[in-house]
């Protein structure tokens, strides 16, 4: 056990003998606090999985026209480019975005083209990206593309997915958040008439009643559209589903009243955990 001693050479004068004694403590303090946020911050490295994350970074699109998706989520929805790259060929990207679904044909005994593998290892094809800014999260736009096809408007290495449908397992969306001031109704209507206007006449919302037909569709009521959830822990919730220019499954939601508290506060309890 060891003892600790005052030092034997202090300032006989008591005002500097305290602010010596007073700047020692301190910087042990100091040193005491940093390694104490080093074993915090060591500690948050190995922790629990969700203690490592900061959120979500990004929602990916793999599109069939880089272009036309780009002038979609730029120019109707707003966004703001953040950077492009493109040309991505080798066997390191290869093997890190294709691995699995290389492996899983050579189980098959199949072409691994016919389970959409691109041939990025050989550079027979490349993969081309764009990163787009919303307030609260980037949309990365991804196109797989033969090498001898120019960027933004070459043909797509692969057809899109034949069925669009949200309810498959696997499908995935992306939401966006309408400010709580804008008329839910009018947003979707201008957004099919802005989309249309750039000839994305693909983009296409739903509607809460049903339609026998595209022009069904199109002449049901401007109260159509918008699902207005006003009871149960949902009361305040509105939404829509729609499709984006490349058959990709996108979202609207306004979050008022109850529904906005109770995200706000699991948002709360999630900063104090």
């Amino acid at each position: 056990m060891s003892t600790h001693h005052a030092p034997t050479d202090l300032p006989h004068d008591p005002v500097r003998r305290s602010l010596v004694m007073a700047a020692g403590l301190g910087a042990i303090a100091a040193v005491q606090g940093t390694a104490a946020a080093q074993g915090t911050a060591a500690a948050r490295a190995r922790g629990a999985l969700g203690a490592r994350l900061q959120g979500v970074q990004h929602f990916g699109i793999t599109v069939q026209n880089m272009d036309r998706a780009y002038a979609f989520y730029t120019e109707v929805l707003g966004g703001t480019e953040i950077m492009r790259d493109g040309d991505f060929q080798g066997d390191v990207i290869h093997n890190t975005l294709l691995l699995n679904e290389e492996i899983d044909a050579r189980q098959r005994g199949v072409n691994p083209v016919s389970l959409g593998v691109p041939d990025l290892r050989g550079g027979a094809q490349r993969l081309d990206v764009r990163f787009i800014q919303f307030d609260n999260v980037v949309i990365e736009l991804l196109q797989y593309r033969d090498r001898s096809q120019p960027q933004g408007s070459g043909n797509s290495f692969a057809p899109p997915q034949a069925f669009t449908s949200p309810a498959f397992p696997k499908s995935m969306h992306v939401c966006f958040y309408v400010r709580e001031d804008v008329d839910f109704n009018e947003f979707v209507r201008d957004l099919e008439a802005e989309a249309a206007r750039r000839g994305m006449h693909n983009v296409k919302a739903n509607r809460i009643v049903a339609s026998n037909s595209e022009q069904d569709r199109r002449q049901a009521p401007l109260d159509t559209l918008t699902n207005r959830i006003t009871s149960g822990k949902s009361d305040g919730w509105s939404l829509i589903y729609a499709k984006g220019p490349e058959g990709e499954q996108l979202e609207f939601v306004q979050v008022r009243g109850r529904a906005k508290r109770v995200f706000g506060e699991a948002l709360k309890a999630r900063g104090r955990a």
